[in-house]
């Protein structure tokens, strides 16, 4: 609570515009509800802002509207991107067998069923769920998507896997300009290989540093209709 309490007051001095601290209110109203999932997508908005906030970046909260928006308004120099935030929660989705027919292609065809193969699955279902409501924009967008901590767990989850799957995807949907992974509550599988993806950015914690994701991610997009600038990539690889 107390770290909440930070946040607040990190954003509500940097946010000036009214419109910007109703949308922070209802925030902060909905961590208090009983919506879990309302409260988790609430709580991953406001960490998000708040490290967007202190690595430079002017933040605005965009208002609530009937249309499909982006959650956040970012200028950093003279260029600006949006920010869509969102959380997976409801752990036992994770635990069901993948259904063969709606295996992804991007995944390798195999047998396993285990908890990172499905969460793999979900994540790039999300993904090109949450870029049809992208579809407009005329600036880099990115998605940032959160898994909770508590929510379940995943043991053994191949982060090599997961960044090629994801930039595989990232093509065929080119108004994402990338996506920000934070895994709170897996295991990251041994690596078996030393080579690395160019448009990838990963920071793995230990189990014991709890106040923080155990990975989390950037994948840039290398097909992006508006790619981010160097400084933009450098000051989310910062908050990583």
């Amino acid at each position: 609570m107390r770290e909440i309490e930070t946040q607040w007051s990190v954003l509500e001095q940097g946010c000036s515009d009214r419109a910007g601290r109703v949308r922070l209110a209802r925030l902060i109203d909905r961590l208090t509800g009983l919506d879990r999932g309302a409260r988790e997508s609430a709580l991953a908005e406001i960490e998000l802002a708040t490290l967007l906030f202190r690595t430079g970046c002017t933040v605005g909260f965009l208002p609530e509207s009937q249309a499909r928006t982006a959650d956040l308004e970012c200028r950093l120099g003279h260029g600006r991107f949006f920010v869509e935030v969102t959380a997976m929660v409801g752990g036992a989705e994770f635990r069901r067998p993948m259904n063969p027919a709606r295996r992804s292609r991007f995944l390798p065809q195999t047998d396993d069923d285990s908890g990172g193969q499905i969460l793999l699955h979900r994540l790039l279902a999300r993904i090109s769920q949450k870029a049809r409501q992208l579809s407009d924009y005329c600036d880099p967008v990115v998605l940032a998507i959160t898994v909770p901590y508590r929510d379940h767990r995943v043991e053994q989850l191949d982060l090599k896997q997961l960044s090629g799957a994801v930039t595989l995807l990232l093509p065929l949907v080119p108004q994402v300009s990338a996506v920000l992974l934070s895994l709170w509550d897996v295991e990251p599988a041994p690596s078996r290989s030393g080579v690395r993806l160019s448009n990838v950015h990963l920071v793995e914690r230990s189990a014991q540093q709890r106040a923080y994701p155990r990975v989390r991610l950037l994948v840039e997009n290398p097909s992006a209709r508006f790619p981010l600038k160097v400084v933009e990539i450098d000051a989310l690889k910062g908050l990583l």
